[in-house]
């Protein structure tokens, strides 16, 4: 259906097109014709004026306006469909099908409308309900249906928001009495009976006062200037040891200040407390969260009946009003939760190496050898050489020296003292006729070298973590990985004879001998233990009441050594220890660590190099290497609800002495 329709706007959008284009575009048309006159003389009764001529411009418009509302209209997006259909038509009014295209896309919007307010209505949503009938109503005035069912949805608010009888329960609670005395202060210097004192301090603040008779009728001095309500009602309560429980704002009643009178005259309260978030008793936590709660109201604030319900985390008490106050008070600072802290390590490291190799290695080894014992070794060794250079002409049988020369200089003879230069004494030898004495010895020297070399590098290394503490609370932060170590091996104890009947004695087969072996072996089984290379940081923090922060630290760094016992490799410990109070936001150095090494070698001749001056033509090789760690660490107070102050320290005293 919605392909049809597509398919309808897009040959009427194309005619107008055609239409617009017919347009004669050289004689200016009046826009504004008098309303009433047509092109074809006056208007007749009833009839309609002409929509004034449209510019090619505003058609051309029109049509893009049509085409991409009906791409809208497609796609079920009716309410954008119905403005762009709409600005078409007050672009080109004298096409009718863009009038038709608005009445229908309108129509649609209003029935998607009306859909989405009946759903509303279903879920039980009177408000979204009358949102959008109120919209579509705007879309559409006249559309009476619409209106009809907005003034459902506004009768159904109204019959639900009616005040309904409420249900009258069993056992009503009521909220606590607040007396509302006269304002002002007043005086009292008398020395009267009990009863007769409280009748006339209550009378004073516009309070009337029934007195139980357990209150006593010894006389009493009392004198207090300038005292409010409730200050002098605190002071009446320690001269004449008795308490007030109010009856209504105007009334109280007066009775002995013990716990008798007190169950029977003083009011209950009663409170629901919420304890979520606290381990119930279904938790493994050893310490209960709930249990500690109500072992605080019972033995702190004296509050006997109570029932703690660990399946809804709630707590019900009752007790005094200013029982309950008082425990509340307690309870919002307990909730309220601890300090955190949130700790920002910064670990640095430091290195710097320098090598410096200058001056020149004289030999420091003289070899000795006979030349012709040397020389008829290498022939001999070489013959086949020797015989390829007779033969191929080089040099004569004889001539012992050149055949000499030529395997050195082939390269063929390497370890050879000839190889390097070499001084002969001893003896005659002549390399003319290849003839050598055997007294003959030469010395051969070592290699000198001449070293020019300087090296260096620095190396620095920062490593940032961060985490977040309560008060009081360890944490623990590793940093590097975990090393398995062989630790140790081990057998099984199987014994390697095996002597099972048809399998080790006889009837043994190929086959079941295969089994009998693996049956024998003993297997190894390694013991691995794994290590912490690296980073292990623990800390602990504690917030003082002076806003500073205190810091226990454990910290260990291992690393692998370059050496090993039985296999085993060593390990290096660097560990600390310790406590430091800094303030919040304030960094401190924990942990420092500096080494540092050098080492000088000289190479030379022994007494040479030793003279000043001669020295410094001698090798020289110097080594230097620096490392520094640095632990820094910066506390941030994140969460402190408690106040960082004391209260100042208050006596209470008797204001009025009994006599």
């Amino acid at each position: 259906m919605r392909q049809t329709t597509l398919l309808r706007f897009t040959v009427l959008l194309l005619a107008a097109t055609l239409a617009a284009s017919q347009q004669p575009q050289s004689a200016p048309v009046n826009t504004n014709p008098a309303p009433s006159q047509t092109p074809n003389g006056p208007l007749t009764p009833g009839q309609k004026p002409a929509p004034p001529p449209v510019s090619s411009k505003n058609a051309r418009r029109a049509a893009k306006l049509f085409l991409s509302a009906a791409k809208l209209y497609e796609a079920a997006q009716f309410e954008p469909a119905l403005k762009e259909y709409q600005e078409a038509a007050a672009l080109d009014p004298s096409n009718p099908n863009y009038g038709a295209a608005v009445e229908l896309a309108r129509s649609h919007a209003v029935t998607a409308l009306v859909q989405a307010a009946a759903k509303a209505r279903a879920q039980s949503n009177p408000d979204a309900a009358h949102a959008a009938l109120a919209h579509a109503l705007e879309l559409d005035p006249n559309n009476a249906s619409v209106a009809e069912r907005l003034r459902e949805v506004a009768d159904e608010a109204i019959s639900e928001n009616a005040p309904r009888k409420p249900a009258q329960p069993r056992y009503e609670l009521a909220a606590p009495v607040d007396l509302e005395p006269k304002d002002g202060t007043h005086s009292f210097h008398v020395r009267i009976g009990a009863q007769q004192l409280i009748r006339q301090v209550y009378t004073a603040y516009g309070i009337d006062a029934a007195i139980d008779a357990t209150v006593p009728t010894t006389t009493v001095r009392f004198d207090i200037d300038d005292a409010s309500f409730a200050e002098a009602t605190h002071a009446l309560s320690l001269a004449t040891n008795s308490f007030a429980e109010p009856l209504d704002p105007h009334r109280v009643i007066v009775a002995r200040d013990t716990p008798q009178m007190r169950n029977q005259y003083q009011h209950s309260a009663y409170e629901s407390i919420s304890l979520m978030g606290l381990s119930g008793a279904s938790s493994n936590s050893s310490s209960n969260e709930m249990n500690d709660i109500q072992a605080v109201a019972k033995n702190i604030f004296d509050i006997q009946r109570m029932n703690l319900d660990t399946s809804a985390a709630t707590l019900s008490l009752r007790a005094a009003p200013s029982t309950l106050t008082a425990f509340n008070n307690t309870w919002l600072s307990i909730s309220e939760g601890r300090p955190e802290v949130l700790i920002d390590v910064k670990v640095i490291q430091l290195a710097h190496n320098y090598e410096r190799n200058v001056g020149i290695q004289t030999p420091q080894q003289l070899g000795v050898f006979n030349v012709l014992a040397e020389a008829q070794s290498v022939l001999q060794s070489n013959q086949a050489l020797v015989q390829e250079i007779i033969s191929s002409g080089l040099a004569s049988p004889n001539d012992y020296a050149t055949i000499l020369a030529i395997l050195l200089a082939s390269g063929q003879v390497t370890n050879s003292p000839f190889n390097n230069g070499f001084a002969i004494f001893g003896g005659n030898c002549s390399l003319a006729s290849g003839t050598c004495s055997p007294t003959a010895f030469g010395l051969s020297p070592g290699a000198t070298t001449l070293n020019l070399s300087v090296n260096t590098s620095d190396s620095r290394q920062l490593d940032n973590y961060q985490f977040r503490l309560q008060d009081g609370d360890e944490g623990t932060l590793k940093s590097g990985m975990r090393y398995p170590i062989t630790t140790s091996t081990y057998g099984s104890s199987l014994s390697s004879s095996v002597n099972i009947a048809g399998l080790s004695s006889a009837g043994n087969s190929g086959a079941l001998s295969g089994i009998l072996s693996q049956l024998a072996s003993t297997p190894t089984v390694p013991q691995i233990q794994y290590e912490d290379l690296g980073l292990t940081f623990k800390a602990t923090a504690r917030i003082l009441r002076s806003g500073n922060v205190a810091l226990s630290v454990d910290m260990k760094i291992l690393s692998l050594g370059a050496t090993s016992i039985n296999g085993i490799p060593v390990l290096n410990n660097r560990a600390y220890t310790g406590t430091a109070i800094v303030s919040a936001g304030e960094a401190a150095v924990v942990a420092s660590e500096v080494d540092s090494a050098e080492v000088r070698a000289i190479s030379g001749m022994p007494g040479l190099s030793e003279i000043p001056g001669l020295d410094n033509a001698t090798d020289k090789d110097t080594q230097k290497s620096e490392s520094s760690l640095l632990i820094v660490m910066t506390p941030h107070v994140v969460r402190f609800p408690y106040g960082n102050y004391s209260s100042p320290m208050q006596i209470l005293q008797r204001t009025a002495q009994a006599r």
